[in-house]
């Protein structure tokens, strides 16, 4: 019978015959509870028809467990240290493939074509580091790929901004960003204690649901999304004062104002009481006074 990875003997076992010390650059923080690692798999309603995108599988703690339920799973892993590790400890799933890059600059359009050829049922699940969370989530995101959805565990207080509700102290730009093409929710928090080393923060599983439409019409997506990064600039300034300041060198403090007032929005208001609904319509009336070129 073979031997969860994800135990603490096993996992001091491997990383002391291989001699691996963590790396702080790469956040490089592996789960040592397989009771953890299979309730993630269980949050990504992983069946034998679905593949899988794993980013950074580290020791293969969490591949495991999904190469035990997917048709197929393939992990992107940036360090080399681990690539014979990983051949050691996955030895027994044929169903796995490690691909060595750094997934943000990885083609994943293409490593879609290639390795799920014959799957339509595609998930991202993974175990992220802390230090690239965001830009990670976002490429996945925004790259428009053929995935029913992501599930990963996430410093905690980063999964709360990305699920947040308007009008709460979480909710931001990245709030929006991310719902803008998913729908959010958080469903499971993770002690310190389950990783090796531990961490100084709790963690949390983040389920990502990739909507078929994004969550509100918008004629110039990278304009909204602009809209309401320059909002949230300053959290403590009004929308009409963060806008003027962060939003570009052609909108006029007066024309700004005509927007919000078109898009019923009272400039006093901060950016984080409104609504995405409210931002894709004062997108759309800014656009009409400063029309991309």
């Amino acid at each position: 019978m073979i031997k969860d990875i994800a135990t603490p003997a096993r996992t001091k076992e491997i990383l002391n015959k291989f001699g691996f010390s963590f790396k702080k650059s790469l956040g490089q923080n592996f789960l040592i509870d397989t009771n953890v690692l299979r309730n993630i798999v269980d949050a990504a309603n992983i069946s034998e028809s679905t593949g899988v995108i794993e980013v950074g599988p580290g020791i293969g703690a969490l591949t495991e467990q999904l190469a035990k339920r997917a048709k197929k799973v393939v992990s992107f892993e940036i360090d080399q240290r681990l690539l014979p590790v990983l051949d050691e400890t996955l030895a027994p799933y044929d169903n796995v493939s490690i691909i060595h890059s750094d997934v943000l600059k990885a083609d994943i359009h293409q490593t879609i074509k290639e390795q799920f050829k014959d799957t339509s049922d595609i998930m991202v699940v993974a175990n992220l580091p802390y230090y690239v969370t965001t830009p990670i989530l976002m490429k996945l995101l925004e790259e428009h790929l053929p995935i029913r959805g992501i599930v990963v565990m996430i410093q905690a207080e980063v999964a709360d901004r990305i699920a947040a509700k308007p009008g709460t102290k979480e909710y931001g730009a990245l709030s929006i960003a991310a719902q803008y093409f998913a729908e959010a929710e958080r469903v499971l928090t993770v002690p310190a204690t389950v990783f090796v080393p531990q961490p100084r923060v709790d963690s949390a599983v983040l389920r990502l649901t990739v909507r078929d439409e994004p969550a509100v019409s918008v004629s110039d997506e990278s304009y909204f999304f602009q809209v309401f990064h320059a909002s949230f600039a300053n959290r403590r300034k009004t929308i009409l004062n963060n806008l003027v300041h962060n939003l570009g060198p052609k909108e006029r403090k007066t024309d700004i104002e005509e927007a919000l007032h078109e898009a019923g929005i009272d400039p006093k208001r901060r950016g984080e009481t409104l609504s995405p609904e409210e931002f894709a319509i004062l997108s759309e009336a800014l656009l009409k006074r400063f029309p991309r070129t």
